[in-house]
């Protein structure tokens, strides 16, 4: 570009967020403003997976520096246990928000989705002649509300509809994954409009011996360790996975499955295993200690519910592949969970919702030593090749500077803002901010 870009992002999840579409909105900021572009992104409150406000911040609107890219935090409800209403609150709160936080008209507006409704927010504030609006879509909506069973019937009919009046309205879409490309197109967005680009592989370098951790976390020699790593939702349906374990134990197999994270199931999944020897939580690990987690496992199990298959591409696969350690893949034939897994070489899919194939393929796959090995090597090639963060960093770059050349010249119809007196005011927090502070030389965000 012959001048630095005004880029606003809208997007609820940014570091210090460690998993989920935190680490790419955060990634793709940064890559933004290392090319040049002056980068403002107004997010949430850090606050998944836990589903409760970060130690350390407070709901509540603020400035700070994250690098070289401006940070404003919103306020917004945080359901303890979401559900699809309160998820559906929380994110009407913060995009009736995003739609007054002032400055000058930006360039290139881009919204994350989920959530949603920030792409109306997006839309608001385009200007003819002057503004472009891009959004990536990291879940399909409506393919998440009909598949994890939050919308049915009339409901989940006017969500599809919803999405796909602001997706078209957008001048720019981003799929994560072709199969998302091809359901965008389904859904009726212009395919001259959708580009692919993949999330990348975000994680760092393991700093440990996996050997010397596997004897910390109480591993025993000679037993198989299955690990699945990450959010522990309801999209996850890791009953399956505690029912495994259960069937493990009953068979008297030196089988360990580790659920290792956080999320509003936890709770839940350990009362359901409760006092299974083959069976063990971990809370989330540092940098560096989870990366080594990663390696020290036998597998590494991918588990979703049954119904699960358009919504979604799993962010755990990038860290996976990059652990280069075999990969069960407990989910629907039509996911691009399924499909990565397959593309990739680095692993084995199974039927899902069913606890005794899972077990099976995961003994299965650590008996055969040298096909195991090669699925882990396969699977580490794939995210160097595919999966590698040059290629999104110059992808997102190219997006949005292309984005900049095609601001529309005609006013386009605006989305309404979600309903005050449905939500309540307070809130949804509706009053305007109309001056961002200047940056600080040298200061940086520890977030």
């Amino acid at each position: 570009m012959s001048r630095p870009l005004d880029v606003l992002v809208l997007g609820l999840n940014y570091a210090p967020e460690p998993t989920g579409i935190a680490p790419y909105t955060t990634g793709m900021a940064g890559f933004l403003a290392d090319a040049g572009h002056r980068v403002h992104v107004v997010t949430g409150q850090p606050h998944y997976p836990q589903w409760a406000v970060a130690d350390g911040y407070r709901n509540e609107r603020g400035h700070s520096w994250h690098g070289s890219v401006e940070v404003t935090r919103l306020p917004h409800p945080v359901p303890s246990r979401p559900s699809g209403r309160t998820r559906i609150a929380m994110e009407a709160a913060f995009a009736a928000q995003a739609a007054t936080v002032g400055g000058p008209s930006p360039d290139v507006i881009v919204a994350v989705s989920p959530a949603l409704l920030t792409v109306g927010a997006a839309l608001r504030r385009r200007r003819p002649g002057r503004t472009a609006v891009g959004v990536v879509v990291q879940d399909l909506y409506s393919r998440a509300a009909v598949e994890a069973g939050i919308l049915t019937g009339r409901e989940a009919a006017a969500t599809e509809a919803l999405e796909r009046w602001l997706l078209r309205g957008a001048d720019g879409v981003v799929a994560i994954h072709e199969s998302f490309r091809r359901s965008l197109v389904r859904l009726g967005v212009d395919a001259q409009r959708v580009a692919t680009i993949r999330n990348w592989t975000h994680t760092g370098a393991a700093t440990g011996d996996p050997e010397a951790l596997r004897r910390e976390l109480g591993w025993a020699p000679g037993e198989v360790i299955a690990l699945h790593a990450g959010n522990m939702g309801a999209k996850q349906g890791l009953e399956n996975v505690v029912d495994a374990a259960r069937l493990a134990a009953s068979r008297g197999l030196p089988v360990r499955f580790v659920l290792l994270g956080a999320g509003h199931q936890r709770d839940h999944l350990e009362r359901l295993g409760r006092d299974l020897p083959t069976l063990q939580f971990l809370d989330p690990l540092p940098d560096g200690v989870f990366e080594t987690a990663l390696r020290a496992a036998d597998v590494l199990v991918l588990n979703e519910r049954p119904e699960i298959a358009e919504m979604c591409v799993p962010s755990k696969l990038t860290s996976y592949f990059a652990a280069g350690r075999p990969v069960v893949a407990a989910s629907s034939a039509a996911s691009a969970g399924t499909a990565e897994v397959l593309v990739s070489g680095g692993g084995v899919p199974v039927t899902p919702g069913e606890p005794g194939a899972l077990l099976d393929a995961v003994l299965a796959t650590v008996a055969d030593e040298t096909e195991a090995l090669a699925m882990g090597l396969r699977g580490q090639l794939f995210a160097r090749d595919a999966l590698a963060e040059r290629a999104a960093r110059d992808a997102y770059v190219g997006w949005v500077e292309g984005l900049a050349g095609r601001a529309p010249a005609v006013e386009v119809p605006r989305p309404r803002r979600p309903d005050a007196r449905r939500y309540g005011r307070r809130a949804l927090g509706l009053r305007r901010v109309v001056s961002r502070p200047a940056r600080p030389a040298g200061l940086e965000d520890a977030s």
